[in-house]
């Protein structure tokens, strides 16, 4: 990793003056965080939090009330910040009556792009994100499964070391959003940093590194997502093809154990709701 951390969030606090009638709102208060160069990192809360304030800062669009945030080291209200950055916001829009492929042209030609670099970058873009068929498509019949990808193509167009991710699978099916998650994963191998908001937790833990936790315009919490859901006083064992005999001499041996260890639970482990959705349809798709 990079000594320089991708982003840095210092004491940020964001205050949206009133309207008429209204105080002011105190939408994000003394924020600290840090996203180091080649992680996928989570910040989750649930709508209202200051998620999205906090990120708006990182990225520029809003200025800070009190502190600082940064990107590779340059402060984000300077331009040059964004330069390595690519955005997805939550409900991207994109002109109806081009095709997916001059989409992604228009959008390298804002980034300086052109010609045969611009041809290849646009088709590389479309075959990672499973565009290729609907590369001549115009965008206005795009499912949003589809426009979700379409903007995590035009986020990528330019190279950016820096990926920003506003709520990437909301209102997308299972399917689709399956997809994404998979795309997120691999752009840390390629070694590309990842900051995504969302309040879907289960989807969130398939995909993060680490993870900060907002409420009310607060880090609540903070760090390595394996340390944070791990339960330290319980062990899980995982048993595959576990005869009854042997099931009945580890409870033995717990009970013959004593002190205040206790078999809190057996059985079957249990899949999730979407996974088993997945699986369903997908062998429905081969059959």
């Amino acid at each position: 990793m990079s000594a320089t951390p991708a982003v840095s969030v210092n004491h940020l606090t964001k205050i949206f003056k009133g309207h008429i009638g209204k105080g002011a709102f105190r939408a994000v208060h003394d924020v600290s965080l840090t996203v180091e160069a080649g992680e996928v990192y989570g910040l989750i809360g649930p709508n209202g939090s200051g998620k999205s304030t906090t990120m708006k800062a990182i990225l520029g669009l809003l200025k800070p009330t009190e502190g600082s945030t940064s990107i590779f080291g340059i402060p984000s209200t300077e331009v040059a910040s964004r330069h390595s950055v690519g955005f997805l916001p939550e409900n991207p829009y994109f002109y109806k009556h081009l095709n997916g492929r001059e989409t992604l042209h228009f959008y390298g030609r804002l980034c300086g792009m052109s010609g045969a670099q611009l041809k290849s970058r646009a088709n590389e873009m479309l075959a990672l994100t499973g565009l290729e068929d609907a590369a001549t498509r115009r965008v206005g019949g795009y499912s949003k499964g589809m426009l979700q990808r379409l903007g995590l193509a035009q986020a990528l167009i330019h190279e950016p070391k820096l990926l920003v991710l506003d709520e990437p699978t909301a209102g997308v099916d299972p399917s689709g959003s399956r997809t994404i998650r998979d795309l997120i994963i691999g752009f840390r191998k390629r070694g590309i940093t990842v900051l995504v908001t969302s309040h879907l937790l289960e989807q969130m833990q398939e995909v993060c590194d680490r993870v900060g936790i907002m409420a009310h315009g607060r880090m609540v919490r903070e760090g390595r997502l394996q340390d944070l859901i791990s339960v330290e006083n319980q062990t899980e064992m995982v048993l595959e093809n576990a005869s009854p005999a042997l099931l009945g001499k580890i409870e033995a041996l717990i009970k013959a154990e004593g002190g205040d260890t206790r078999l809190l639970r057996s059985g079957n482990p249990r899949t999730t709701l979407e996974r088993l959705f997945l699986e369903a349809t997908n062998e429905a798709k081969k059959s």
